[in-house]
């Protein structure tokens, strides 16, 4: 048995024993000594206990309650204020501002088979989103009214815009450039700080010559439009996070006013961005005859050593052959 259980035998055998001890009256006049059983005082003579009754209290009963005292005579009666009519004059409830989180994009196609993609997303205010277009990707951000005009250049005569934010949610446009086969593009893309550029050396320029086509001698589309050369154009935005960029170069190949070749190459800068890992990129070209290509590419970077250095590849486009037209 538990300690627990032994005391409450203990305490059960106690109160049993006051109970006893507290309802039993004896008739004797004299003393009387009451002892537990089994205990035997040898000093004293046994006294015989006789005529023993128990007694116990009746119990009383409790008074009567007093009778509830009798209502008034005079019958209660409930007063009610009453209805007020409303006035007509109150003031109505005032419409809550309504805000619109439509996304709006429309494709225009423009000179030299470029378009104008224009995006209003009202609810994405300053906020990163990444345009797709035929496999070419790149990171751009809204205004701060949700707006962005960007001039993109078609891969494809049936161009396929998608801007898609950080969210999952997105919105499309499509343009019909009928433009799109007089002119060959080269595209390079690549993810955060590579350093490459595209380089076109046209009609046999050296770099630093008028007609060597590169980031700082980049020309406009208004010199493809009239067939004179190439032009060259960067997207996506650098300083935003783990932003996506293009760089992208036009040739009028079907419109050229003249013959001769386009050497194309592309070179990565050694930065202390990459130095020293490997550097992921992709190439995109197209043209009339053999339509889309894409390629993976992985240049492992020399160490941080080389830093301001530069590694030029040569083969990732073919050289272009242009024909007087």
């Amino acid at each position: 048995m538990s300690k627990y259980r032994r005391y409450i035998t203990a305490g059960g055998t106690l109160a049993c024993a006051l109970g006893i001890g507290y309802f039993m009256q004896a008739s004797h006049n004299g003393p009387v000594n009451v002892r537990a059983a089994g205990m035997v005082d040898a000093g004293e003579p046994k006294i015989e206990i006789s005529q023993i009754t128990l007694t116990s209290a009746a119990p009383t009963p409790p008074v009567a309650m007093a009778e509830p005292a009798a209502l008034p005579a005079a019958p209660v009666t409930l007063a009610v204020a009453q209805d007020t009519p409303l006035a007509d004059d109150l003031p109505s409830e005032e419409a809550a501002p309504g805000f619109s989180c439509e996304y709006n994009m429309t494709a225009k196609p423009l000179a030299a088979a470029m378009v104008e993609v224009t995006l209003d997303a009202p609810c994405m205010i300053n906020e990163k989103f990444t345009l797709h277009q035929n496999g070419m990707m790149f990171t751009e951000a809204t205004d701060d009214k949700g707006h962005s005009v960007l001039t993109v250049p078609a891969l494809a005569e049936n161009a396929v815009f998608i801007v898609s934010f950080g969210n999952g949610e997105g919105t499309i446009a499509t343009a019909s450039v009928d433009t799109f086969t007089y002119y060959d593009r080269f595209v390079v893309q690549w993810g955060g700080a590579s350093g490459m550029k595209i380089h076109a050396l046209e009609y046999g320029a050296d770099f630093g010559d008028d007609g060597h086509v590169w980031d700082d001698a980049a020309y406009d589309m208004a010199r493809a439009a009239r067939g004179e050369g190439g032009f060259l154009t960067r997207h996506g935005a650098p300083d935003l996070d783990n932003a996506l960029l293009a760089e992208v170069y036009t040739f009028p190949t079907e419109t050229a006013l003249r013959a001769g070749d386009i050497s194309l190459r592309v070179e990565a800068e050694v930065t202390a961005a990459n130095c020293g890992r490997d550097l992921e990129a992709q190439t995109i070209a197209t043209d009339a005859v053999s339509g889309l290509k894409v390629q993976d590419i992985v240049l492992a970077m020399p160490d941080c050593d080389g830093i301001g250095d530069f590694l030029v590849l040569n083969n990732l486009f073919n050289d272009l052959k242009v024909a007087q037209n």
